[in-house]
């Protein structure tokens, strides 16, 4: 049975939670509308279509992959969130974010245990590529 205290706790945690989140979640979609509306977005989006189409994804979405690869999975929600993209789209990047997100950090702790700096880094980002080209295949 939940006590009022625990529900209280409970509660208070929650909002907590949510404040933390949107103080990094709605800064980077405010930023990533904005650059919508200059030559910003579409010249990040010209020069790497190439190589997000590999993926099944527009050029705007390099930012998403950006944003989860050096600051955190949040900022690329809040990226996203911007962006008109499908449901494929999406899958795509939340499975390439999930294996190369927060790069500087989670590779400073892996070095500390003795992992080459290189050697994570391009790992992470080779399995988010094929995961990246797997889902675009099999959707």
């Amino acid at each position: 049975m939940v006590t009022t205290d625990t529900l209280k706790r409970g509660v208070k945690k929650g909002f907590e939670t949510v404040w933390i989140l949107s103080k990094v979640i709605i800064p980077i979609y405010l930023i990533v509308t904005i650059l919508k509306h200059t030559p910003v977005l579409d010249y990040v989006a010209v020069v790497f279509r190439p190589l997000m189409q590999l993926v099944g994804l527009p050029g705007e979405a390099a930012i998403v992959l950006v944003l989860g690869g050096l600051i955190n999975i949040y900022a690329a929600i809040g990226a996203m969130m911007s962006l008109a993209l499908t449901t494929k789209q999406i899958t795509i990047l939340a499975v390439m974010i999930s294996f190369a997100h927060n790069l500087l950090v989670e590779t400073a702790v892996s070095t500390r245990v003795g992992v080459s700096a290189k050697l994570i880094v391009g790992f992470r980002i080779l399995l988010a590529v094929v995961g990246g080209l797997i889902i675009n295949i099999i959707l």
